[in-house]
């Protein structure tokens, strides 16, 4: 069974051999180290050493903006004004060769289209800036989010359309929780952000993909509205905020298919070999089949090789599940 087919099995219900396993995309810093450890010439061959099951060709692209440029914005015909750049222009040909060369594997691509904590931070003066705009201007807001959601579903359609199967989902990413619980109420997220979602959602089965969403925090009391919102697998699980524990999300092991759950935050950099394989056994048991990976796919620095290593040897080892 290779990666492909054991994460497209897992998602229709069927057994498997195993858990998944994600790498996820290490922090630049932390390449050189790791690379070193498992005497790898290159990500791809750190990868394959790990045994990962999935591969991610994000095409990064968004408009440059001057900071803080709609800050001081009071009417959404402002932001009709702006020089808009044309996503047709975009060139994403390498992604199209890595995603053609990946067969074989869960192949996860498209724009992140990250509209909530990239775009609108940027262009409102930062988060704050973005939250309070949302009540002093609300249709200035709508306006900005309009328009560059309409231009990451247009970049991404064309991709799609030229991916020719070569990929099986896509991954957008709008980090909505904290450590502690959601950056805003269900109902202003149900305003400003969960309609443009839905788009990207749409847009993705459109084409029979599936649609990963990646989203930091504590965000189990939307988790039901991300379902009914189309979501098939949800990224990074991060264990140590607030209602995101193992336990916590059993209950929607069936309706979801979990990408993550490792702890990052201290396990993965603080904890043994013997500490990480317990709780990779815990977390495939509570909420199996998944694809195990770190709370964040950014590793960073101060995760130890040895322990990546401890991870991925401790998926491997994982029985049939399902």
């Amino acid at each position: 069974m290779n990666g492909r087919q054991r994460i497209e099995a897992m998602l229709a219900g069927r057994p498997v051999d195993r858990c998944g396993y994600w790498t996820g995309h290490p922090h630049p810093d932390s390449l050189p180290g790791l690379l070193a450890h498992f005497d790898c010439p290159d990500t791809e061959a750190l990868y394959q050493r790990l045994g990962d099951d999935l591969r991610w060709m994000p095409l990064w692209w968004s408009p440059a903006y001057p900071p803080g440029l709609f800050a001081d914005c009071q009417s959404p015909d402002d932001i009709e004004r702006f020089a808009w750049p044309d996503p047709d222009t975009v060139d994403f040909s390498e992604q199209l060769r890595q995603l053609e060369a990946a067969e074989g594997y869960y192949r996860l691509g498209g724009n992140p289209a990250m509209f909530f904590h990239w775009d609108c931070f940027q262009v409102f003066g930062g988060m704050g800036g973005y939250f309070e705009k949302m009540y002093t201007h609300p249709a200035v807001v709508h306006a900005f989010t309009r328009r560059i959601n309409d231009i990451y579903l247009r970049l991404n359609r064309r991709l799609f359309e030229q991916a020719h199967g070569n990929m099986e989902a896509c991954k957008i990413s709008h980090d909505l929780g904290t450590q502690t619980g959601l950056m805003m109420s269900p109902a202003m997220l149900e305003e400003f952000v969960f309609p443009y979602i839905t788009e990207q959602i749409d847009l993705a089965h459109e084409f029979n993909l599936k649609l990963l969403l990646h989203c930091c925090g504590s965000i189990r009391p939307i988790l039901d509205r991300l379902i009914a919102l189309g979501v098939d697998l949800l990224h990074p699980i991060q264990a140590l905020a607030a209602g995101m524990d193992a336990e916590s999300l059993r209950p929607y092991r069936e309706r979801l298919l979990f990408v993550g759950g490792i702890d990052v935050q201290r396990l993965l950099v603080h904890g043994t070999p013997r500490d990480i394989a317990v709780e990779v056994r815990r977390v495939a048991r509570v909420l199996g089949p998944l694809v195990i990976s770190p709370s964040h796919e950014a590793i960073l620095p101060d995760v130890p090789p040895a322990n990546v290593e401890a991870l991925a040897q401790a998926v491997r080892e994982l029985g049939g599940v399902g």
